[in-house]
């Protein structure tokens, strides 16, 4: 059987590039999309959300912030808004961002800050999800509360 080649750009770098891969489930902009070998032609949006790469029994997670999918021939291009692997999201950071966003949001003044603040709430979410399926899989300590 085929297998697939997957590579994960955005506009400052090549996040991923990998052969061989088994299957890569998406969050498309209806729910959760999966591609096997032998996927028909597609082209479509990405929303925020967790990508998951799997690759002879192993699980790859990624924060994906939007962009679009490819999907030709076995080879698969995801032009992402950015991306950051699950294994390098700094935690904190992310729970920081996650905390200012939040405060920022509850004010309810509805101006362009609070459009940046919803924006970054959602990234810090999404990158924490990506962080702690991560964490689960190799079965690590729990992440401090959510304040």
């Amino acid at each position: 059987m085929p297998k697939l080649n997957v590579d994960i750009v955005t506009a400052e770098k090549l996040v991923y590039s990998e052969e061989g891969v088994d299957e890569l489930i998406v969050p498309g902009i209806e729910g959760e999309l999966g591609v096997l070998p032998l996927h028909a032609p597609l082209l479509t949006m990405i929303q925020p959300g967790v990508l998951r790469i799997v690759k002879g029994g192993e699980e790859v997670q990624m924060a994906i912030t939007g962009g679009f999918i490819e999907v030709r021939q076995n080879r698969i291009t995801i032009l992402a808004d950015a991306a950051e692997r699950g294994d390098e999201i700094d935690v904190t950071r992310a729970e920081e961002a996650r905390r200012r966003a939040q405060e920022r949001l509850a004010t309810k003044e509805v101006t362009a800050d609070m459009l940046r603040a919803e924006a970054a709430l959602k990234r810090a979410l999404v990158r924490l999800k990506a962080a702690e399926r991560v964490r689960r899989r190799r079965g690590g300590a729990p992440p401090p509360p959510a304040s």
